[in-house]
């Protein structure tokens, strides 16, 4: 399976994992594919659902994919964008990108978004108590070389052509709303943050907020994934325990690149939660499925012409 990489990135972003959650998922046949945690919409956007709400609480990340939806952003003005921004970016080094820094946080342009979660120091998307982007520069003065330039381009070409031919819609709100609006034909598909290791979503995420998701869970009569971390050589996931005596789980082994600290950088060990059996496909009737994704991936390209080449 040729798993397309969206965009814009976040922390714990699923690249890697998508198949294996893919081949865990049930697809809805009449109803929506619907993610209360969008993030990076890797998932999602690799399940190609012909129906789907992508929620999250993060304005910035549903204003982008906005933008694209109603041709605010194209692959043509995002070339022309990102090439000018990174030609002062080359120039002015560090004082040019907190220049840019400065007006998203004061005007939330998604195409300046765009170039900040590109040029910030390891790839970071965070934001501080006033909701004020604050990640540092990644002290690459010619980050948005042409080859850069192109990759980002045609990631947004291709979100751009399955807008064209996908009812999807994006949503910012609290994720119990989007759960409640799940019916017994849809499928959630849940990312929440990783109680325990993520500090900078962009509200809070604690206790209180883990024993919300899982009460709306444990009641949705929707069938769901939840993915989070099961351990790592340090520590077990506790909020692991009452998901165990009610569902079912399993277990991948993952390692994440994408840290402030090298320490955070290290295996861990994945895990999906799920209200219905695992599947446990043959290797001919995994095959078979990934053949299904890859066609539908294919399709959406061809379907329609656009700006850019999005291979």
């Amino acid at each position: 399976m040729k798993v397309r990489v969206p965009p814009v990135k976040c922390q714990g972003i699923k690249t890697k994992l998508v198949p294996w959650i893919l081949s865990n998922a049930i697809f809805p046949k009449d109803g929506f594919w619907i993610e209360p945690f969008m993030g990076s919409g890797v998932v999602g956007f690799n399940a190609y659902p012909e129906r789907a709400v992508f929620n999250d609480l993060n304005p910035h990340i549903i204003n982008f994919y906005k933008a694209i939806q109603d041709n605010l952003i194209t692959p043509s003005t995002a070339r022309k964008y990102l090439s000018a921004e990174g030609e002062r970016l080359k120039q002015k080094g560090d004082e040019y990108f907190y220049r840019v820094r400065e007006r998203f946080n004061q005007y939330h342009d998604p195409l300046d978004f765009l170039f900040l979660s590109r040029a910030s120091f390891n790839g970071m998307i965070r934001f501080n108590s006033k909701g004020e982007y604050n990640v540092p520069f990644c002290k690459k003065r010619e980050r948005f070389s042409k080859a850069y330039i192109t990759k980002i381009v045609n990631q947004i070409a291709h979100i751009w052509r399955l807008l064209q031919i996908f009812d999807w819609e994006f949503r910012c709100g609290d994720f119990e709303e989007i759960i409640l609006m799940a019916t017994s034909n849809d499928f959630i598909y849940c990312d929440p943050p990783y109680y325990g290791r993520h500090i900078d979503y962009y509200d809070k995420w604690d206790e209180a907020e883990e024993n919300r998701l899982f009460r709306l869970l444990n009641n949705t009569p929707a069938r769901f994934i939840l993915s989070t971390w099961h351990s790592n050589k340090y520590r077990k996931n506790s909020a692991l325990d009452k998901y165990q005596e009610k569902f079912f789980i399993t277990t991948k082994e993952h390692f994440y690149h994408i840290g402030a600290q090298e320490k955070n950088r290290n295996s861990i060990l994945e895990a999906l939660v799920m209200n219905y059996p695992p599947p446990v496909p043959t290797v001919e009737q995994s095959a078979r499925q990934l053949a299904f994704f890859e066609d539908r991936a294919s399709y959406s390209i061809s379907a329609f012409s656009g700006e850019e080449n999005s291979s």
